[in-house]
């Protein structure tokens, strides 16, 4: 790969709803090699949101993601480094089946209330492939080096020299 761009490009329709009017930006890709695309508070007034409270904030828009891919919600790494803000159910999957208008569910882990404004780019948005499964059940499952090894099975260890 020679760092361009792959071109895995998927057309997705888009609908503003009414508190998404023109004044605010469809989701958009900050940078060329951003994975997710930043999307905007579509509040009407300025939402407060207290320490350890969460709101569920509009974004006015809904999609119509084609079967076969999902659109994950994430936090916005600034607003949790800087306010301490992020998304309870990180990450949120939006099925290619719902057509509602999509909103967070965004929560003030701070110490301190957030002020969400009209405009203001509070999560993210990345749009992913997925196969679907069809299960078959088995009398057992093949073994592998690691087995049945969970939570902390390697240990803590340092790996420095």
């Amino acid at each position: 790969m020679n760092g361009d761009l792959l071109d895995d490009r998927v057309t997705i329709r888009i609908l503003r709803t009414t508190n998404g009017v023109k004044d605010l930006r469809v989701p958009e890709y900050a940078t060329e090699g951003a994975a997710g695309m930043d999307i905007c508070a579509a509040v009407e007034s300025d939402v407060d949101i207290a320490p350890l409270e969460t709101k569920l904030i509009p974004t006015g828009f809904s999609i119509e993601l084609p079967v076969g891919y999902e659109a994950q919600i994430r936090p916005r790494s600034g607003l949790a480094l800087r306010h301490q803000v992020g998304i309870l159910n990180s990450p949120g999957t939006i099925d290619s089946d719902y057509r509602g208008e999509i909103k967070i569910l965004l929560t003030n882990f701070g110490k301190v209330p957030f002020t969400v404004k009209r405009g203001d780019r509070i999560a993210q948005m990345v749009i992913h492939h997925y196969a679907r499964v069809e299960w078959k059940e088995v009398d057992r499952v093949n073994d592998t080096a690691r087995g049945s090894g969970g939570f902390g099975h390697t240990g803590v260890t340092s790996m420095r020299k």
